[in-house]
C-alpha cells in the first residue's frame, strides 16, 4: 500500500513526455497511487528518447523517461479499441484524479472526456494539459516547450543584450505547466472531498509560462514598455550579475543598498556607497554601465574561489557558476538528500528525488520508474477483479 501524505488518492495519468508526468510524478511522490497508462508495444514517447540510456537491450530505459515516472504504475491499454476503451471507463470510476495531455477533444472522441466521466463519478478530478488551452484562437493548435517558450514571451527576454534570442536551456515551458497543474490538482482534491463534487481543470503551456514571467510582465504592465534583453544581469537590481574573475566567471547578487554599502567596504571604495550616482538601487541601476565599469577590473584580479569566500563573509550574497557535474558532488546537494540510488535489474539507477522536505510524512522515492506494462497483471485484477484467463484474452485482442 501507499505511503505519505496523498496516500489512498488514485491518479489515473493518460499523459506523456514531460509536463503531465512530473505533475504525475509529484503527486507520486507524495503517496499517491499513479497508474500511467500507455501504448501497447510502444509506451510514453519518452521511452524511446535517447541516447543517453539506462540498461541494455529491451529493457533499457531512457534518462528523459528516468526523470519524471518514478513510484508509477505502468498499465497497457490500446485506446483505440472498444474493449480498451471501456476498461479505461471502469478504471476512472475507480479514480480520484485524471491527468491527460491528448490533443483538444481527443479524450471526448474515446468516450473518455470529463462530462462523460462525471456522469459515473461525480467527485472525479480531471485535468487536461495542452498547449494552448480548451479555448481561444490557439486551441487546436500542437502544444511544444520550445514554442511556447517563443510565444509567451520568455525567449525575448533572454539572451544577451545583442543578438538573438535564446530559450532555457530545459524545457521549462512544460515543468511550469506541471507545477501548476499539481497544485491545481491539490486544490480540487480538496475541494471534492468537502464536497463531493470534482473539477476539470484546464492548464496551458502559453498561460502558465507568461504567468511565470511575474515581475517581468509586471514592468510591462506598469510601463507599457517592452522590456530589453539584460543577458546575465538584472533589469531592476544593480549590481546583480555575473563577473569575471582571474580564472572564470561568477555570480555576484546585491539586493539592497546595505549589501552595496558592505560590497564597497569590501573593495576598499567606501566612498561608492555615498556617491549620489549609486546610493540607492533607483540611482543605481540608472548608472548601470558606470558602476559596471567601476567593478569589473577589480574582480578581475582574484579567483572565483577568492571572491565568493570574501562576499559571503561580508554577508553579500555571491555563488560560483556550477556545471552540472559540480552540481553532482556538490557537498550541499548530498547533504540535502537530493540524490537517490535504488535498484533496478542488476544496476543501481541513480536520479534526482523529491525537492521537498517534510518533517512528518516525507515524499519518497518508493519504486523505480516502470518498465512498460510492469503492472498491467496487478492494476487488472486489483482493480476490476480480471484473473489470469481474462488477461490472457485481452493481449490475444490486442486490448493490452
Amino acid at each position: 500500500m501507499s505511503e505519505g501524505l496523498l496516500a489512498g488518492l488514485r491518479v489515473l495519468d493518460f499523459s506523456r513526455v514531460l509536463a503531465g508526468p512530473l505533475c504525475t510524478m509529484i503527486l507520486a511522490d507524495l503517496g499517491a497511487d499513479v497508474i500511467k497508462v500507455e501504448r501497447p508495444r510502444l509506451g510514453d514517447d519518452t521511452r524511446q528518447w535517447g541516447p543517453p540510456w539506462f540498461g541494455e537491450g529491451e529493457d533499457r530505459l531512457s534518462a528523459y523517461f528516468l526523470s519524471v515516472n518514478r513510484n508509477k504504475r505502468s498499465l497497457t491499454l490500446n485506446l483505440k479499441h472498444p474493449r480498451g476503451r471501456e476498461i479505461a471507463r471502469e478504471l476512472a470510476v475507480r479514480a480520484d484524479v485524471l491527468v491527460e495531455n491528448f490533443r483538444r477533444g481527443q479524450m471526448a472522441a474515446f468516450g473518455l472526456g470529463y462530462e462523460a466521466l462525471r456522469a459515473r463519478n461525480p467527485a472525479l478530478v480531471y485535468a487536461s494539459i495542452t498547449g494552448f488551452g480548451q479555448s481561444g484562437p490557439y486551441r487546436d493548435r500542437p502544444g511544444y516547450d520550445y514554442v511556447v517558450q517563443a510565444m509567451s514571451g520568455l525567449m525575448a527576454i533572454t539572451g544577451p543584450p545583442q543578438g538573438p534570442p535564446y530559450k532555457v536551456g530545459v524545457a521549462i515551458s512544460d515543468v511550469i505547466a506541471g507545477l501548476f497543474a499539481a497544485t491545481s490538482i491539490l486544490a480540487a482534491v480538496r475541494s471534492a472531498e468537502r464536497s463531493g463534487r470534482g473539477e476539470y481543470i484546464d492548464v496551458a503551456l502559453l498561460d502558465t509560462s507568461v504567468a511565470a514571467l511575474v515581475n517581468i510582465i509586471s514592468n510591462v504592465l506598469i510601463s507599457g514598455q517592452a522590456p530589453r534583453r539584460y543577458g546575465n544581469q538584472h533589469p531592476n537590481i544593480v549590481p546583480y550579475q555575473t563577473f569575471e574573475a582571474a580564472d572564470g566567471a561568477f555570480v555576484l547578487a546585491v539586493g539592497n543598498d546595505g549589501q552595496f554599502a558592505r560590497l564597497c567596504a569590501l573593495l576598499e571604495r567606501p566612498e561608492w556607497a555615498r556617491d549620489p550616482r549609486f546610493a540607492t538601487n533607483p540611482a543605481r541601476v540608472q548608472h548601470r554601465e558606470a558602476l559596471v565599469a567601476l567593478l569589473s577590473p577589480i574582480f578581475r584580479a582574484r579567483t572565483v574561489a577568492d571572491w565568493v569566500e570574501a562576499l559571503l563573509a561580508a554577508g553579500i550574497p555571491a555563488g560560483p557558476i556550477h556545471d552540472l557535474p559540480d552540481v553532482l558532488a556538490d557537498p550541499h546537494i548530498a547533504a540535502r538528500g537530493l540524490l537517490h540510488e535504488l535498484p533496478l535489474g542488476d544496476d543501481i539507477l541513480r536520479l534526482v528525488g523529491p525537492p521537498v522536505q517534510f518533517a512528518e510524512q516525507p515524499a519518497r522515492v518508493r519504486t523505480p520508474p516502470p518498465r512498460l506494462g510492469e503492472h498491467t497483471e496487478a492494476v487488472l485484477g486489483e482493480l476490476l477483479g480480471m484473473d489470469a484467463a481474462q488477461i490472457a484474452a485481452l493481449r490475444a485482442e490486442g486490448v493490452l
